[in-house]
């Protein structure tokens, strides 16, 4: 009679853990990386997209990316937690080459509105000039940037956050430094560049914001200018850093 009764526990506790598992999977966060581009095309988006899924797997997410701006529905949107723009350029000079349009921005509105994330990187802040609010959402728009990928001393300028903690507070690294125009003051700068360091003025005077954070729209936005070279993604600075600014856009 025990061994029936335990029989039929044991038989009880794997039907459950059975009927969990698939609650368990569907519970992961669920990040869209899109890096969809009409403008200048960065040849490290591969590499970008690549890392970020190798991230989002060790965290523990799902991730799923896509070029198809027909991704950008209020349906389809409602499936994921952060979604991730990487290089995702327009031309300035065709406000064609724009997609973010009708009720495209409506699905993107909607998305932060819910309370959900956006994770911006590098030339995400080259897009949509003609759409003003996109500019907000970013912090700002790429203005220029100096020839090449000089290197740079970077500094982190709060290490409280968790694209930060993990940072050393200085180093030196090679990237494409950018200046922005329309830059939001209000936003929490967490990295700058020595624009001495990468040929541009005195030490120390006016650092360069490059990265940095803030509350827009119902949501959360993640912005990061660093990533534009292959080598850059395999930088454990930048692994730490895009871990970390995941983590906070999902909400740990």
């Amino acid at each position: 009679m025990y061994s029936r009764r335990l029989s039929i526990g044991l038989t009880t506790v794997m039907l459950a853990a059975s009927l969990a598992a698939p609650a368990f999977a569907k519970d992961k966060p669920h990040v869209l990386v899109y890096s969809g581009s009409t403008g200048y095309r960065h040849e490290s988006i591969p590499a970008a997209v690549e890392a970020i899924k190798a991230i989002g797997a060790k965290a523990g997410y799902v991730v799923d990316a896509t070029e198809d701006p027909e991704v950008f529905t209020a349906e389809k949107l409602a499936t994921y937690r952060v979604l991730v723009l990487v290089d995702d350029s327009t031309d300035p000079k065709n406000p064609d080459s724009e997609w973010f349009t009708g009720a495209r921005r409506d699905a993107l509105q909607g998305f932060l509105k819910a309370g959900k994330s956006v994770v911006a990187l590098h030339a995400a802040a080259d897009s949509h000039y003609n759409w003003g609010w996109y500019g907000q959402m970013i912090g700002g728009y790429f203005e220029r940037h100096p020839k090449g990928t000089p290197k740079g001393v970077v500094t982190v300028v709060d290490a409280k956050h968790p694209a930060t903690a993990k940072l050393p507070k200085t180093l030196e690294r090679n990237d494409e430094w950018y200046y922005y125009k329309d830059f939001d003051p209000t936003v929490h700068v967490l990295i700058t560049v020595d624009p001495a360091t990468i040929g541009e003025g005195q030490p120390d005077v006016n650092p360069n914001p490059l990265v940095w954070y803030h509350n827009f729209g119902g949501g959360r936005v993640f912005y990061s200018a660093l990533g534009h070279s292959n080598e850059s993604w395999s930088e454990p600075y930048m692994v730490n850093l895009v871990t970390g600014a995941l983590a906070w856009a999902i909400g740990k």
